[in-house]
């Protein structure tokens, strides 16, 4: 019994650990909105900033340098003049997309009820 509580007990301890490292990745209020942006596909810095609603030049080009960092993000500068910058999702940000998609259908079920009270 005693083994069964330390087993149950560790995992839910590596549980917390991953939700906490999810958490510390996709942080802020900005992040999730630029992945479920960028989920639709290729976009371009000012694309992007007319996407994500009430963000700040300066704190968008910010959170993607983050996700740069984090290798969720690419980005591209084409040679064309002027020079064009696109962001999209790396392989490893599109893992990220079933998390974004059930939390956009959790917000609208959610949007919904709060509608109907």
């Amino acid at each position: 019994m005693e083994e069964e509580e330390n087993l149950d007990q560790s995992a839910c301890t590596a549980h917390h650990r991953a939700i906490r490292d999810t958490m510390d990745v996709l942080s802020g209020k900005w992040k999730i909105r630029i992945i479920g942006s960028l989920a639709f596909g290729k976009k371009r810095f000012m694309e992007l900033k007319g996407n994500v609603e009430g963000i700040a030049a300066k704190m968008l080009s910010k959170e993607l340098q983050e996700l740069e960092l984090h290798g969720l993000v690419n980005r591209t500068v084409l040679a064309t003049k002027p020079i064009t910058v696109e962001y999209e999702l790396t392989g490893y940000g599109h893992s990220l997309k079933p998390i974004i998609d059930e939390m956009a259908s959790w917000g609208m079920l959610h949007r919904e009820r709060v509608r109907n009270q």
